[in-house]
């Protein structure tokens, strides 16, 4: 060992003592790049919430994306609000199968009242989204009126 290394070789040493809490690195074989793992496990859950969200925010961004493309554009239809908010906000079903399924209304850009109600399902895995349901929201009836009954 020449002293270049060993002088690396303690500085690297001291480091560690130092600042215990530093991520190491682990490798599987010497050709294989290595890769830095947290050594608090609180980090790799804090990563993996992390991980989650961002999926969960691109399966939003592709579900609304999908409802108005299929609904003629950013021209003639818009998503409610909740779709372009925060991704946990947006009304949406984890299924527990590595898709989400967002239901939400949208309609004419301005609207009030909204007149098309989507369904998409997005596959986390490969991103794939299908449109399992596009229909027009059937305006509420008016209260019908109590019939008066006949005597007999």
């Amino acid at each position: 060992m020449n002293r270049f290394s060993l002088a690396a070789l303690v500085t690297a040493s001291s480091v560690m003592l130092a600042f215990p809490f530093m991520a190491q690195a682990q490798t599987s074989s010497p050709e294989a790049p290595f890769s830095i793992m947290p050594t608090n496990p609180l980090n790799l859950q804090i990563q993996n919430s992390a991980a989650q969200a961002g999926n969960l925010n691109r399966a939003k961004n592709l579900a609304r994306q999908t409802a108005e493309k299929a609904n003629g554009g950013l021209g003639v239809y818009r998503a409610e609000a909740s779709m372009h908010g925060p991704a946990a906000e947006a009304p949406f079903v984890d299924n527990g199968n590595g898709t989400y399924t967002f239901t939400f209304l949208g309609g004419k850009p301005g609207y009030t009242t909204p007149s098309v109600q989507s369904v998409v399902t997005v596959n986390t895995t490969d991103w794939s989204t299908h449109m399992d349901s596009n229909a027009a929201v059937m305006p509420n009836p008016s209260p019908a009126t109590p019939s008066q009954a006949v005597p007999r």
